[in-house]
This record gives structure tokens, C-alpha cells and sequence, in this order.
């Protein structure tokens, strides 16, 4: 190989890491009260940068099947999409934590398993009171749709396999303190959020949206790839699409932003 060459190969090699280390602008979805004590919000538009080497991407209980078939269904859907997101956003830079809870089992020899264990404990931020009005669904019954819904069981052993785990790159967890730790490791302080179910452990899991931004992260929901637990049988007997925006437009009023994951796949 002549200099020339190598030269050349080498302005490829940077000019390619340059691009995949740029910020990322994502339009985001919020929403403000302009009148406090009113039950008035409108919601606005903003735009988001994203640093990828200093976001994560997390996928919360995207599991193989669901105790409500109807639930699985939609779920397999989302793990398909999240597929091509998250081929995407890892080879732009990003951290990409997989957190099917209850099933570390499966994966305790992973190598993206191991990694998760082994970043420093560190002293975390002191966790913020904030406010944490009730959700605007009632899914007292489990929140299943389905017509003869089955009595809940652990249906569920690995995440789905429709989304690849990288062994070199990734990390597997359904434990807070070990993603905060990694967060803190890697200088990581946004984290975009995928998954199910919006209305139970999207927002309520240790290694989730209410939790991270108490600790003093910032959280983005993927509003599109998530799903509700909820009955159109019950309070505010909308269609489950309807009740699952509700959630969502809670999420954006009380916790963070939410984003479409075509806009993170634009160049």
C-alpha cells in the first residue's frame, strides 16, 4: 500500500467517525400549563440534540410473550421496529442497555450481561421529590384487552428475538443502580426510552422514567414504540390507541418529552 492510499483510507476512517459523533436534532413533543392551577396544557414543539456518545437507549421489557395475548401481539410488532432503530442509533455511538425484567436467568452468561456488572459503584445524586399526579387510565384489572383475558402468569423468559443484542457493545440488566452506575461510567446523561407498557413499567421500573429523572437524567420517551396495559372496559372507556395517548401526553405533561423514532432515523 502506497502513502497516497494510506492517506486516503485514513481521511476516510476520521471523516466517517466525525459524522457518526455528530449531534443528532430530533423534533421532540412536550406539553406546558400556561395557566397554573387550571387543567389547561397545550402542547409545543421543541427540538432536541442528542450527543450520541453521551446518550443510551433503553428497551424496557420487550419480552418474548405476554400473559395477555393481545398485549404480545403488539408487542412483537414494536420489537420489529425497534430492530432497525436500534441497528441505527448503536452504530451512530449510543449505548444500548436491553432490561426484559425477571429474565437476567437466560442471560447470566452473556457477555453484555458481564458488562453490566462490571462498572464502578458510585456515589448517585441525591433523588428529587417531584410531582407524580395519577394516571389518567384505570388499569386496576391488569389492563388486558382481550376479549376472555387469561389470569396473569410469568409468560415471559428472554426479550424478543426479533431484537439482536450486540456481545461487543451492549448491556443487559433489569437493575437500576447497575444502569445508573454505567451511565455515570460512560458520562451518559440522556436516555431514550422504548417499550412496554407505558402506564406500568416504561414509567414505574427501577431502570426507567420516573426513577432516572428523579436521579437526575435525562429521559426521552420513543412514543411510538410503547404500549399500554389498558381495557377500553374501564375509566375513560376510549379505544386502547386512545388510552395509550393519554398516557403518553401524561408522560409529556409530569416527566419528559417524547420523540418518533422516524425522526432519529433521519440522516
Amino acid at each position: 500500500m502506497n502513502r497516497l492510499h494510506l492517506c486516503w483510507l485514513t481521511c476516510c476512517f476520521s471523516l466517517t467517525f466525525l459524522a457518526a459523533a455528530e449531534p443528532l436534532t430530533v423534533p421532540a413533543r412536550s406539553r406546558v400549563q400556561p395557566f397554573k392551577g387550571s387543567d389547561s396544557w397545550t402542547e409545543i414543539a421543541i427540538d432536541l440534540k442528542f450527543q450520541p456518545n453521551k446518550t443510551a437507549v433503553i428497551l424496557c421489557d420487550i419480552w418474548d410473550d405476554h400473559w395477555c395475548k393481545a398485549a404480545a401481539t403488539r408487542c412483537a410488532e414494536i420489537a420489529k421496529k425497534t430492530e432497525t432503530v436500534v441497528k441505527e442509533l448503536r452504530k451512530q455511538g449510543m449505548f444500548i442497555i436491553h432490561c426484559p425484567s425477571d429474565t437476567m436467568n437466560f442471560y447470566k452468561d452473556h457477555p453484555a450481561r458481564k458488562r453490566m456488572l462490571e462498572f464502578p459503584k458510585v456515589d448517585l445524586p441525591t433523588k428529587q421529590e417531584l410531582p407524580d399526579p395519577k394516571c389518567p387510565v384505570d388499569d386496576s384489572d391488569g389492563g388486558c384487552d382481550d376479549p376472555k383475558p387469561a389470569k396473569p402468569y410469568k409468560a415471559w423468559s428472554r426479550q424478543h428475538a426479533a431484537i439482536e443484542i450486540d456481545a461487543d457493545r451492549d448491556g443487559i440488566t433489569d437493575n437500576g443502580l447497575e444502569v445508573m452506575y454505567a451511565l455515570k461510567a460512560k458520562g451518559i446523561d440522556t436516555v431514550l426510552v422504548a417499550g412496554v407498557h407505558t402506564n406500568m413499567c416504561v414509567l414505574h421500573r427501577s431502570f426507567a422514567i420516573k426513577n432516572l429523572t428523579r436521579h437526575g437524567f435525562k429521559c426521552v420517551l420513543i412514543r411510538d414504540l410503547t404500549d399500554s396495559m389498558y381495557n377500553p372496559a374501564m375509566s375513560p372507556k376510549v379505544s386502547h390507541d386512545q388510552g395509550t395517548e393519554l398516557i403518553i401526553q401524561h408522560i409529556e405533561k409530569f416527566w419528559c418529552p417524547t420523540i418518533l423514532s422516524k425522526d432519529l432515523l433521519k440522516k
